[in-house]
Formats: structure tokens, C-alpha cells, sequence
């Protein structure tokens, strides 16, 4: 996204509150000067942010008052000292400019320009140090002068999450909702990001840009020769009768169609069933194989939800084991279709439960995906293939409240703690945020990465 179409959060605070410890936190690095305005002693810092699906810039301000250029000065406290050449006259005449412009003695015209321009103020305060007047004086110049913008009060330096609830609570004096974070060690900032993106106000232009084309799901129907593919891609676009329009794959190796499903959501069908193999080029069992696997990637990596069909008469081979791990891989969200069930002898009510252990036993990558059970010649439960992957699309867009997420986190370390590493040292969770949705991507901070063994990290995944 070009820069000038991404919303703007200011961090305003006095001084020693934390606010470039945050900005660091929520850009993810030291950021150095991006901006350099003339008649100023100390620049603004710009630093892009992302969260989710949101990007915006993050601009960080000092105490510096701007002052002419033969001097340099700062303000600390209440109290006016000299950070350059000049006389106490003009330390004075700084600070009746400052107030005469409207801005208390602890903000500068640095802060007040980046104040101007943010779509969200993170107003920041010291949880240590407890409520000041020089933060009474900020928020009263917040409140009066900017109640059109969103503010946020983040109470910094809230190390535990049981001693937050008390260190904000004389901030509610200042008329908003204060947050409990640390900056230095990341508590909080993930709900603290959570309640910017909430928050922020695209440009006009990006979000006209947004509205242009809905996200269409799409779905992939792949598994090795002879499953039944083009039968399904048949059945469920004749079961449905509503095909908008045939989109032509280019140079792809498919034709894609969209269909409209019961729901009324719309879907894109990835069809890699039609291509008839190059007999003239592959010769032998081996590369037939590897030429499907190969075409049932490609379909993987241009999907959202991957449809893996297995014939119900025959075993689950490697081949669709190789396609499950591709899945996985991916991050792509996924169902099993037992196609042909029909022809299975001798159903009774067990019969689901003995073939859906087998499956999970021998798809253990793809043990978390829903299964079906249908029939392209018969058209059985064929409507429930849609309803599957739209259900799998769902969970994979999903954003999980980072509160509701560390609970589910502490229950999992609680029920099974990290292993010892070679050094007799433990490795700890501090907490857990949801950073991306499709596919969603989840960030531990933790002590150390490396006391984690590939097993504990398969657990907690």
C-alpha cells in the first residue's frame, strides 16, 4: 500500500512514559529519523506497522521543543533547563510560545503536528509512577482539542497482568478507559493492537479500493487419478445450477468456475480434473504420479480450502499423504470427500467410524479436517461439500481476542509443560497473539525459541 494511503498512530506522552520502547514494539525494530523537517531539534519517527490484515504507520515524538535554530531546548518536568546556547529569556520565551499555541508545557509542536495528522492517539502514561499533573494537563489538551480523533490510554510499564488492574485504576480519573501494557516485555500490546486496528480509518481512496471485488473463496478439488474429480466438479455445479461465469485459467492448468452455493456465498471451483497427461513424454507409473502430485500443488498453492477426493474402495496412499502435507505447508484450509460411497458393501452405523479411523490413522497431517461422505453418481450429500469448505473458509478467517487466546495457551503449557533442555533450563510461554488471519498465523514470545523441540511446537500448533 503506498505510504500516503496508510492511517497514521501518534504516541503523545511526557516524558521517561515508554514511548519509544512502544514504538520499537509495535514497528518490531529500531526505526531510524524517515523525516526531516527543517527548524526542529528533533524529527518525528515514522515506522510501518502491521497487524492482521492492517498496515499503518506508527509515529513516535520526543519532548523537544521547537525553538529558533541558534538554540536548542528541552523541557523536563515543570521545569525549564538549557540543552543548548541561549539565555534563560529565551528558555521563557520557548515556553510562552508553546503555551501560547495552545499546547501544554510537556507536549511539542513535534507531537502536536503528529497529533494533527494520526487517525488514533495512543496517549501514554507511566502504571510505575502513577497519575501527574503534567498527564492531567495532556489529557485535558486531548479532550478539548481533539475529541473528533480515537484515544487510546495505554498505562505502560504494567509488567504482570495481575497488578495491571491496580496500576490503572487511578488513570480513570483522566475520562478514558486506561489499557494495561509493557512495552519492554509485550504484555498487552497484542489487545493494544487489537483495539488500534478496531480503530483506524482508511483512506477514501484505499477503502474504495477495498470495495472494488469481494473476496472469493476458492476451492481446490484434487487427489490422484481416477477418484472420481470431474465427476464431484460435475455433480456439484449441476447440483446447484447457478454457475455465474467460466473465468479461463490463462496459462494455468485449469479452468476455473464460479458457482453459487445454498448460502448464497459465492465460490470458485479449481478443476485440475480435465488434463489429460502427456502420454508421449511420461512413460512408466512413477512419473504419472509425480506429474499429478505436481498438478494437485499448484491448484494447492492458488486455493483457499483444498477438497482431497479418495475413492472409497481404495486405501489411502502416499500420494494423498504427500498432498496433505502439502496442504499443511501451505497453511490452506481443507476437507476429505470419500467419494463412491456408494458402492461400499455392507454399510451399517458403524461403517463412518471404522473408515474415518483409518483415515485419521493414515492422514494424520490432515487430522483435523472435516470428512464427507458422498457420491458423484448418486449425488449423495454432494451439497454437503460446499457447506464443508465454505465452514473450513470460516475458521481459517477467523480472529481469535488475544485474552480468549492465552487462556486456551496457559491450559495447554498447564497440561503439558515444555520439556527440559540439555541445559536443565525450561522453556517459558509468556503469551500469545493472533498476527494474520487465511491462513492464521499465531506469535509466541517466549524466554528462548530454541528450548522449544519440533514435537512441543507440533503440540501447541
Amino acid at each position: 500500500v503506498p505510504d500516503h494511503l496508510l492511517p497514521k498512530v501518534a504516541i503523545v506522552g511526557r516524558p521517561n512514559v515508554g514511548k519509544s520502547a512502544l514504538f520499537n514494539r509495535l514497528v518490531g525494530r529500531n526505526v531510524a529519523i524517515v523525516l526531516d523537517e527543517p527548524g526542529v531539534t528533533r524529527d518525528r519517527l515514522y515506522g510501518r506497522s502491521v497487524w492482521g490484515e492492517k498496515e499503518f504507520f506508527v509515529v513516535d515524538t520526543g519532548g523537544v521543543v521547537t525553538v529558533p535554530k541558534s538554540h536548542n531546548f528541552r523541557i523536563d518536568g515543570l521545569a525549564l533547563t538549557r540543552g543548548g546556547g541561549g539565555s534563560e529569556d529565551d528558555i521563557a520565551q520557548a515556553a510562552r510560545e508553546a503555551i501560547a499555541a495552545g499546547l501544554p508545557s510537556m507536549i511539542e509542536r513535534q507531537a502536536a503536528a503528529a497529533v494533527e495528522e494520526a487517525s488514533v492517539i495512543i496517549f501514554l502514561v507511566d502504571g510505575q509512577t502513577g497519575v501527574t499533573a503534567a498527564d492531567i494537563e495532556i489529557a485535558d489538551w486531548l479532550r478539548k482539542r481533539y475529541s473528533d480523533k480515537s484515544i487510546i490510554l495505554s498505562v505502560n510499564k504494567c509488567e504482570s497482568p495481575r497488578k495491571g488492574l491496580l496500576q490503572t485504576a487511578d488513570f480513570w480519573s483522566l475520562g478514558f478507559t486506561p489499557i494495561p501494557i509493557s512495552a519492554i516485555s509485550g504484555t498487552g500490546t497484542g489487545d493494544l493492537l487489537d483495539l488500534i486496528c478496531s480503530r483506524l480509518k482508511l483512506s477514501e481512496v484505499l477503502q474504495e479500493t477495498d470495495k472494488v471485488e469481494d473476496h472469493i473463496p476458492s476451492i481446490a478439488i484434487v487427489g490422484k487419478p481416477n477418484v472420481g474429480k470431474s465427476s464431484i466438479l460435475n455433480a456439484l455445479v449441476g447440483e446447484e445450477r447457478t454457475i455465474v461465469s467460466p473465468v479461463s485459467g490463462t496459462t494455468r492448468d485449469a479452468i476455473d468456475t464460479e458457482i453459487t452455493g445454498p448460502d448464497g456465498q459465492r465460490y470458485r471451483l479449481i478443476d485440475t480434473a480435465g488434463i489429460r497427461r502427456r502420454a508421449a513424454v511420461v512413460s512408466g507409473g512413477s512419473k504419472t504420479e509425480s506429474l499429478s502430485v505436481n498438478r494437485a500443488f499448484r491448484a494447492i498453492k492458488r486455493s483457499d480450502v483444498v477438497a482431497l477426493v479418495i475413492d472409497a474402495m481404495a486405501c489411502v496412499t502416499e500420494q494423498d499423504y504427500k498432498i496433505g502435507e502439502r496442504v499443511e505447508m501451505e497453511g490452506k484450509g481443507c476437507i476429505i470427500v470419500v467419494n463412491k460411497w456408494d458402492t461400499v458393501p455392507d454399510k451399517n452405523s458403524q461403517s463412518t467410524f471404522f473408515y474415518e479411523k483409518d483415515v485419521r490413522e493414515k492422514l494424520r497431517v490432515l487430522d483435523w479436517a472435516q470428512i464427507v461422505y458422498s457420491s458423484a453418481t448418486t449425488g449423495q450429500r454432494i451439497e454437503k461439500i460446499i457447506a464443508a469448505a465454505g465452514a473450513a473458509e470460516k475458521e481459517r478467517s477467523k480472529r481469535l481476542s488475544t485474552s480468549i487466546l492465552n487462556q486456551v495457551v496457559r491450559e495447554a503449557v498447564a497440561f503439558k509443560r515444555p520439556p527440559m533442555s540439555r541445559g536443565g533450563k525450561r522453556g517459558r510461554v509468556y503469551y500469545c497473539t493472533q498476527a494474520a488471519i487465511r491462513p492464521p498465523t499465531f506469535v509466541f514470545f517466549v524466554n528462548d525459541a530454541k528450548r522449544f523441540s519440533d514435537p512441543y511446537r507440533r503440540y501447541m500448533e
